[in-house]
Formats: structure tokens, C-alpha cells, sequence
């Protein structure tokens, strides 16, 4: 999937893979703003009140996903049920993550920007490797493929992850956490408290 924001008909549910979220500038520079796995939707806009919003979506590791029409979507949001309360918390989660990147990208080197980033990747997989190009993380933390190039190495090189033709093996991911800035702990956590199943008291 890859969507624009000037036209949004569908509200997507991923099931599994990650779906990127990036801003891009009039010059062609483009930043990923946030990532979504199968904790979340894409396309909040349709119940938010908006038509549109000022990002465009591309996948960044291939998967499934469900997917409601806007009609659909905003006929049961209106309804007040469990469904509108489980999308303003993941509404409120996405922002808490929005600002969050926003944050790290302007105060935090891109040796923890790539561990965070590989992290919350990671997390959405469920797994340990990532299959994705240099180029492609270039793009999405807004640096050049040189620069990913050479931090990867370094992580490499420190006994942390293990590099593939586009593949990443996360193998030590102790080390990743204990390198990677708080912005990672800290969206982790809301996410954790917003989103995670509560157990009805009986």
C-alpha cells in the first residue's frame, strides 16, 4: 500500500508488516513521522473530522491488512461504541509517537535514532530480522544512504545486529536497548498503557 494524503477512501487495519507514515517536503526530502504494525490503523483522518491529512503512507515490510470503507468507518465511529474508543486511543498513542520522533530527530545522534527505529520495528514484526534496503531507511530517517550505511556498520561491528543483503538480523537486542535514547521507552510505555488488553475484573 502506498496511499497519498490528498485522497482517503479507506481506513486499513494491518495484520501483519509495517506501514510508514512520511512527510515530504516541497524539495523532496521526506521523513517517516511514525510506524504502524498490528497494533493500529491507517487513516485516521476518515474519523478525525479531516478528508485528508498532510502525509502519505508506503509500506515498509510487506504484510495484510484489513481495510473499512470511509462510509463504513464513520457510520460505526459515530455510533459511540468500543470501536470509536479504541480509535481515539490509538489516535492519542500515534501522537504520543509523532512527537516523540520529532523530538529524537532533532536532539538524538542517528547511531540511537537507527537503534530506536530498528526497535519499534522489530516490535511490530515480532521478530528479530527486518528485510529493507539502506536506501530505504535513508528515506525514511531522512539521512543518506551513506550515512545508514556507516551507523549500521558500526552496530554491526559492536555485535549488535548482522547484515545481509537487505536484511537486518537483530542479535543481540539486550545491547540495542541499553544503547538506544528514551524516546523508544517512552513510546513503548504509551502504547503499552493506551493499547494493551485490560482484564475484566470479575
Amino acid at each position: 500500500m502506498s496511499e497519498s494524503g490528498d485522497h482517503i477512501n479507506f481506513l486499513h487495519f494491518p495484520t501483519s508488516g509495517i506501514i510508514s507514515l512520511i512527510y515530504a517536503l516541497e524539495n523532496g526530502s521526506s521523513r517517516e513521522t511514525a510506524l504502524v504494525g498490528d497494533e493500529g490503523m491507517v487513516g485516521i483522518s476518515i474519523f478525525m473530522g479531516g478528508e485528508s491529512m498532510p502525509s502519505s503512507t508506503e509500506v515498509q515490510s510487506a504484510g495484510q491488512a484489513y481495510r473499512v470503507s470511509r462510509k463504513v468507518m464513520q457510520r460505526e465511529f459515530s455510533s459511540g461504541g468500543q470501536l470509536q474508543h479504541v480509535a481515539l486511543l490509538f489516535t492519542q498513542a500515534l501522537i504520543c509517537q509523532t512527537s516523540q520522533t520529532a523530538v529524537c530527530n532533532q536532539h538524538h545522534s542517528l547511531d540511537q535514532q537507527m537503534c530506536r527505529w530498528l526497535l519499534m520495528s522489530m516490535d511490530r514484526l515480532h521478530g528479530n530480522e527486518l528485510v529493507v534496503t539502506q536506501q530505504l531507511i535513508g528515506k525514511l530517517l531522512g539521512v543518506r544512504r551513506e550515512s545508514v550505511t556507516k551507523t549500521l556498520g558500526q552496530l554491526e561491528k559492536d555485535g549488535l545486529i548482522v547484515r545481509t543483503r537487505g536484511h537486518i538480523t537483530v542479535v543481540d537486542r539486550p545491547k540495542l536497548e541499553q544503547r538506544v535514547c528514551e524516546c523508544y521507552g517512552v513510546v513503548k510505555n504509551e502504547y503499552a498503557r493506551l493499547l494493551s488488553p485490560r482484564k475484566s475484573s470479575k
